[in-house]
Formats: structure tokens, C-alpha cells, sequence
């Protein structure tokens, strides 16, 4: 990471839905800095839905905890690969609005909610063991979006292992997004330990939202164990 650590947070609850696109459909909505970056000659689009848990100052005894929807891809600049973000809707009005006069993160403002439960018809799930996440866009001057999904672990616990895809999809401590300019930013975190998932998704517009046709076939889905992680200051690409 570049600079100082100034954020740290806890993630928690994510889902990793990822749906292969054409690179043509992914390079005109990008930047003109930013190329598609791909794997096996194919893009991707990714809806990730998670819990930002007590994310604060380094060294602050406040933090906030708020559900946190995304719609993103990935992209290369320099060499250098990252995620590019179309939206981050979060369900906090404090860090929608930081983040957007701050930061100039595409935030927008959604009604959510998270709760944990049994799998729906499975007598034999846990009483805690599915997520269900539920968000509704009540953002002024943008396009609405839902999205309604009940998500649970289906497999083993595993490290991504280098140079496969579920790498490239969630191996990224770079992060890029457009307002008045390119700006990027860095995180840092241990690697992921993912887990196979199911998921029922009864809702999802975000794709819509930002102009995109809804990608062919079912998503490839991941469960997030929850991980902490700290970031930087957001800099402008040049």
C-alpha cells in the first residue's frame, strides 16, 4: 500500500456473485486510463453484498457498522490490476455522505437490512446459518436499484490459490472510480478465505441501474469468511 494506513474495518457476511461478460461489453463504460482486465480472455461483473463492521481512524475508539452493496469490475492501469466500481450503495447517511464529498466514491444512499436465519425449506439448516440481504436505492438523481438474495456456505474453506480465477476475482488491493477525475485507492488485508456458496437471488437490478443487460447464465458464487482490513488516502491517477 502506498502512504499511511488511515481506516481500518472488519468485513463480514459477504457474498461474492460474479457473471462472465464480453470484454466489448465492460470497455466503453470505463475510463479512458483503464483497460479491461480479463482471465482466459474473459471479463467479469461482480455484485458483492457484505458488512463493513466498526470501520473507523486508525486509533479511534468510534466506528460505524453498515451494510454495503457493490457492482463492480475489474481493470488494469500500468499493469497494476484493480476494481473498478459503477456503485457502492450503503445503508448509512453519514458515510454516504463522507464518502461522496470526500473520497467522490459513486455511494448513493439504499434502505437495507441483513439478518441471519435457516436456509428456506431445509429442516436441517441452522438457525443461524443463511444471510439474507435485502437493499433498496432511495438515492435522489440516480437510477433506483433492489436487490433481495438469501446466500449460505456450501463447501470447504479455501485460500484462492495464485493465478486461478477465484484469484483474479477477489485478489485486488487496488481500487478505482470516476468523479470530476480518476482517483484510486489501496487496501490491504490477509488473503481471502472463501468458501463455496449458495445462493437465491429473487431480486437484482443493479445491473440495469448502471446500463448493463443482465449477463447470461447462473453467477459464480463465493461465501467471504469475514476478514480485517485496513485502507489509504484516495489519490488522483494522473
Amino acid at each position: 500500500m502506498d502512504g499511511p494506513r488511515l481506516l481500518e474495518m472488519r468485513w463480514r457476511d459477504g457474498l461474492f456473485a460474479h457473471w462472465p461478460v464480453d470484454p466489448a461489453t465492460i470497455a466503453p463504460t470505463l475510463p479512458e486510463q483503464l483497460d479491461v482486465a480479463t482471465y482466459d480472455g474473459q471479463a467479469w461483473l461482480g455484485v458483492v453484498p457484505f458488512v463493513m463492521e466498526d470501520i473507523r481512524p486508525r486509533g479511534s475508539p468510534v466506528g460505524l457498522t453498515f451494510p454495503e452493496l457493490n457492482l463492480r469490475t475489474y481493470v488494469e492501469h500500468d499493469g497494476a490490476k484493480g476494481v473498478y466500481f459503477y456503485n457502492l450503495d450503503a445503508d448509512d447517511r453519514i458515510g454516504v455522505r463522507v464518502a461522496r464529498s470526500l473520497f467522490r466514491l459513486p455511494y448513493y444512499r439504499a434502505e437495507m437490512q441483513v439478518r441471519r436465519g435457516a436456509w428456506p425449506g431445509d429442516p436441517e439448516s441452522g438457525p443461524e446459518e443463511a444471510i439474507t440481504f435485502t437493499s433498496r436505492r432511495d438515492h435522489r438523481g440516480v437510477p433506483p436499484a433492489r436487490f433481495d438474495a438469501t446466500y449460505r456456505p456450501a463447501g470447504d474453506a479455501f485460500e484462492p490459490d495464485p493465478g486461478s480465477l477465484e484469484a483474479f476475482l477477489v485478489e485486488n488491493y487496488r481500487f478505482y472510480t470516476q468523479g470530476n477525475r480518476l482517483y484510486r485507492g489501496d487496501i490491504d488485508h490477509d488473503p481471502w478465505t472463501l468458501r463455496p456458496a449458495e445462493a437465491e437471488i429473487r431480486s437484482n437490478t443493479l445491473f440495469a441501474a448502471s446500463s448493463f443487460d443482465q449477463p447470461a447464465g447462473d453467477p459464480r458464487l463465493h461465501y467471504a469468511e469475514p476478514l480485517d482490513v485496513t485502507a489509504g488516502r484516495i489519490r488522483a491517477v494522473e
